[in-house]
C-alpha cells in the first residue's frame, strides 16, 4: 500500500491507437510552427482532474479503468501525434511531431490512499502532496514524448487522471479538445463531433520571416543560424521537469463570483472616473482582466519584502485563432497563442503609490489586452520577446502569469461518471503563474489557483478575502 499522501504505481502500460489491422496505420508528421518553437524548452503542463466515483478497488479496475483505455486508444486514432514524440531528423530545418506505427501513449496505472477530499477541493495543502499523482513525460537525447498520462484510483472516493504535456506539441486549446474527445468516446460510439476532430493543416500558420527558427535559437542559447548548428546543441530535448518542490510551497484555489466580478467593475469605474490622469483610456473591464488584476494586488503585497521577488513583471497568452488573417480554424490541433509581457517593476510603480494599486493594475493589465487587439507584426513582436525574455533570465525576476482559462470549460470534461470534483493546474507550483477556470457550478464565477509559501499564502489569503469583503 501506498504510503500517506502518496501514489503507489501499481502498473505502467501503453496505450496505441485503435486500428482495424496492424498495417493501417502509416507514419504521421507534424512541423513545428513559430507558435509552437516558442515552447521549445519552457516547463511541461500538468493537469490533474479528480473524479467522484465511490467504487471498490476491484468495481474500478473491471469496469472502469478498461473502459477509459479502451476508449483513449479509440480517441488516439484522431490524435496519432500525441501518441508521437518530438525529434530532429537529419533532413529537417527544424523539430517535427512524428507517429510511427506501433508508438503509443504511457499510461500509469497508480492506487493512493491520501485523503481525495482534501486534494479534490479547494483547501490549502502542501504542494507536494500531489506530486505523486502526476506523470512525467519521456525526454532523451533524441526526443521527448508529446504527453504522459497517469490514472489514480482512491478506493472508495474517487479518481484522478494526472495529464503532462509538451508545451511545443499543444496548447491548453488543443489539450482540452483531446481530453473532451477522450471523455465523448468513453460515453458515446465513434465517431467524434466535428468541433472535437482536430485540424493539423499547418499552412493556416504563415511564417515568412523564419521566426520559428529566431524562437530555437533564444532556447537553444546558439549563436549559429544553421539548423545543423542548433540540432547538435547539447541537451535539444532537455526540459525543466521533476517530481519535488520546496516543502514550505503551498498551494490552493480561491473563487470569485459572478456578483464579486461586477462589484470589482464597479469599484474601477468609479475609481478610475475619480483620477486625475489625463488623457483617460476606456477600461477594458472583462472578467480576465478584473480577475488577474485583483489576484496580482495580493500577490504583490502578500510577497512584498521577499527578496527572491523583488521584481515582478506580468504575463499572459491569447488565443490567436480568430486574431490571425485568415482566422485559424478553432479545432486547430497545435500551439496557436500569442505572449503578452510587461517586465516594469510592479512594485515601484503601484505599492509605493498612495494611489488605488488595484485600479492601476487593471489599467495595466487593459491595456496589455488592447495590445491584442493591433495588427500583427510576427517578426517585431518575435524579437520584442526575445528582447524581454532576455531581459527577465539575466535580471532575476519573479513573474505571474496565467495558465488555463475560464473559456475551456474544463469542468465539462465527462467521462460517464459525472463532471470533475476539481480540475488543478499543478504545474503553476514551477512556473509561477496562477490558473484560471470557470467556477464549477457554472455560475460564471472563476476559480483560480496559486502557490506561494506558507506564510506568503496565509496573508495572501488575508488580503484576498479582506477586498471581497470592502466591496
Amino acid at each position: 500500500m501506498a504510503t500517506p499522501n502518496s501514489a503507489k504505481i501499481l502498473e505502467l502500460s501503453h496505450v496505441a491507437p485503435f486500428t482495424d489491422s496492424p498495417d493501417s496505420a502509416a507514419e504521421f508528421s507534424l512541423p513545428l510552427t513559430f507558435f509552437d518553437t516558442l515552447w521549445f524548452k519552457f516547463a511541461p503542463v500538468e493537469r490533474l482532474f479528480f473524479y467522484s466515483l465511490p467504487e471498490s478497488k476491484a468495481s474500478f479496475f473491471n469496469s472502469v479503468l478498461p473502459k477509459l483505455k479502451h476508449s483513449l486508444s479509440l480517441t488516439l486514432q484522431y490524435f496519432l501525434p500525441l501518441a508521437g514524440s518530438l525529434t530532429w531528423p537529419q533532413d529537417s530545418p527544424k523539430p517535427i511531431l512524428l507517429y510511427t506505427p506501433g508508438d503509443a501513449v504511457s499510461v500509469a496505472i497508480a492506487e493512493s490512499d491520501a485523503d481525495f477530499d482534501l486534494l479534490a477541493g479547494n483547501h490549502a495543502v502542501e504542494a507536494s502532496v500531489s506530486r505523486s499523482l502526476v506523470p512525467l513525460l519521456q525526454v532523451s537525447k533524441t526526443g521527448a514524448s508529446a504527453i504522459a498520462l497517469q490514472i489514480t484510483v482512491f478506493p472508495n472516493s474517487g479518481f484522478c487522471i494526472g495529464v503532462t504535456t509538451h508545451h511545443a506539441v499543444l496548447d491548453g486549446k488543443s489539450t482540452t479538445m483531446f481530453l473532451k474527445s477522450w471523455a465523448y468516446l468513453c460515453k458515446e460510439n465513434p465517431p467524434l463531433l466535428p468541433e472535437l476532430t482536430p485540424l493539423y493543416d499547418r499552412t493556416v500558420i504563415k511564417d515568412p520571416s523564419g521566426v520559428d527558427m529566431l524562437y530555437l535559437n533564444m532556447w537553444l542559447r546558439n549563436p549559429g543560424t544553421t539548423s545543423s548548428d542548433l540540432r547538435n546543441s547539447p541537451n535539444v530535448f532537455e526540459i525543466s521537469q521533476s517530481s519535488d518542490v520546496p516543502s514550505d510551497l503551498i498551494r490552493a484555489t480561491f473563487e470569485l463570483s459572478r456578483s464579486d466580478i461586477n462589484k470589482f467593475r464597479q469599484r474601477v469605474s468609479s475609481s478610475w472616473d475619480k483620477s486625475s490622469l489625463s488623457p483617460k483610456p476606456k477600461l477594458h473591464l472583462s472578467t480576465f482582466v478584473l480577475t488577474f488584476a485583483y489576484m496580482l494586488d495580493c500577490i504583490l503585497k502578500a510577497t512584498d519584502g521577499d527578496e527572491t521577488k523583488r521584481k515582478v513583471y506580468a504575463g499572459f497568452t491569447a488565443d490567436f485563432r480568430n486574431r490571425l488573417d485568415p482566422p485559424v480554424p478553432e479545432n486547430y490541433f497545435g500551439n496557436c497563442v500569442g505572449t503578452c509581457v510587461n517586465v516594469e517593476e510592479l512594485r515601484e510603480k503601484l505599492l509605493r503609490r498612495e494611489e488605488d494599486s488595484f485600479t492601476a493594475l487593471v489599467a495595466m493589465v487593459s491595456s496589455m489586452v488592447k495590445e491584442l487587439e493591433k495588427d500583427i507584426d510576427v517578426k517585431r513582436e518575435a524579437e520584442e520577446l526575445v528582447s524581454k525574455f532576455t531581459s527577465m533570465v539575466t535580471g532575476k525576476v519573479y513573474g505571474v502569469g496565467v495558465a488555463g482559462s475560464p473559456r475551456f470549460g474544463v469542468y465539462s470534461t465527462d467521462f460517464g461518471w459525472g463532471r470533475p470534483k476539481k480540475v488543478d493546474i499543478v504545474s503553476i507550483e514551477k512556473t509561477g503563474a496562477i490558473s484560471m477556470a470557470e467556477s464549477r457550478d457554472g455560475s460564471s464565477g472563476v476559480e483560480v489557483g496559486l502557490a506561494l509559501k506558507r506564510h506568503q499564502m496565509d496573508l495572501f489569503a488575508s488580503l484576498f478575502h479582506k477586498g471581497l469583503g470592502s466591496l
